[in-house]
């Protein structure tokens, strides 16, 4: 019995004094930005939930390159995670880039009823890849930010559009809308936006603000174009080497400040809407609708089966027709 006690004493010593895995977390948010505070609490709650034993790490503000290379940097063990949106986890798996096709989803209510039923196939998709999702979370609606006052497809098709490297298919279906894309990476954008290499941004409006793009882009159309989902993921090998019993409460954990990003970073996207109207930053109402429309079947021509695969943009769809036929206006 001696025996027995001793080496029990042993083992708990030495699983107390295990080395404690260290997960590197890279992304784009900006430094300082609500993304980037709330992963920063998160990474101080999971070291409290496990003990000290499992320490994040977070390089904000695109230190770590652009999407790619991040997911480049973890296929060899430069970085071990990732806080990015479905353009990023593309390099991964497209699935999540259906929920961000351009004119699917019109409200954050269809988005959270479609989201909700596809999570699993989503998760799913992920894990076949070998990545953990710790949460899912936005970035937020879509909006053109322009240096001229484009209303109609036809004005934009003037300009030249911020377009992300890395996706050939995305780079067509924006030709395939009428567009002019300029392909860079996600780190050139402020770079390129200044020198006016390109003229038209497409992102949130909580970006936009956090990153000064409104500066040199002072027109914003006032139209839903698209999407951009998000997700934290960790490489699996390396999470597998968390006890299970503590992966449940970081999963908890991730999963509370996953929603905590969804409500904040949606209030913070209107008040930088208002916020850059105070700086000079003009909101123009979007001339003929169904042209846009058709701007964006176009594109999705091109995204579907090429983009993201045929079945669930079809599923995205089909979920979103549901939600409609419930909610009738």
């Amino acid at each position: 019995m001696h025996i027995r006690a001793l080496v029990l004493a042993f083992l708990l010593a030495a699983q107390a004094h295990a080395a404690p895995v260290r997960i590197k977390l890279g992304t784009l948010a900006p430094q300082g930005s609500t993304w980037h505070q709330l992963l920063l609490e998160m990474g101080q709650k999971w070291s409290q939930a496990s003990n000290g034993q499992v320490e994040l790490k977070v390089y904000a503000g695109g230190t770590q390159g652009n999407e790619g290379e991040m997911i480049r940097k973890i296929s060899i063990g430069q970085l071990q995670a990732t806080a990015i949106t479905a353009i990023g986890l593309h390099e991964i798996t497209p699935e999540p880039q259906a929920e961000d096709v351009p004119f699917l989803i019109d409200s954050y209510e269809e988005y959270d009823y479609v989201h909700e039923k596809l999570r699993p196939k989503l998760d799913d998709a992920l894990a076949r890849k070998g990545y953990v999702p710790i949460h899912w979370g936005e970035v937020g609606f879509v909006y053109f930010f322009s240096t001229e006052p484009y209303v109609t497809p036809a004005d934009f098709s003037k300009g030249k559009i911020f377009t992300w490297n890395g996706d050939p298919a995305a780079e067509a279906a924006w030709r395939k809308a009428g567009f002019r894309p300029v392909v860079l990476s996600s780190t050139d954008l402020i770079p390129a936006l200044t020198s006016r290499m390109v003229n038209i941004i497409s992102q949130p409006p909580l970006y936009a603000f956090t990153t000064h793009i409104f500066d040199k882009a002072d027109n914003m159309l006032n139209l839903h174009w698209g999407f951009l989902t998000g997700a934290t993921v960790v490489k699996k090998d390396v999470w597998d080497r968390i006890p299970p019993e503590v992966q449940k409460k970081l999963l908890e954990i991730g999963e509370e400040y996953g929603e905590r990003t969804r409500k904040d970073v949606r209030k913070q996207n209107e008040d930088a809407i208002e916020q850059m109207k105070k700086r000079g930053l003009t909101i123009n109402q979007p001339a003929d609708i169904e042209e846009w429309r058709k701007v964006a079947e176009r594109a999705h021509e091109v995204i579907r089966g090429k983009v993201v695969p045929a079945a669930i943009y079809d599923e995205v769809v089909r979920l979103r027709d549901e939600y409609r036929s419930q909610h009738k206006r």
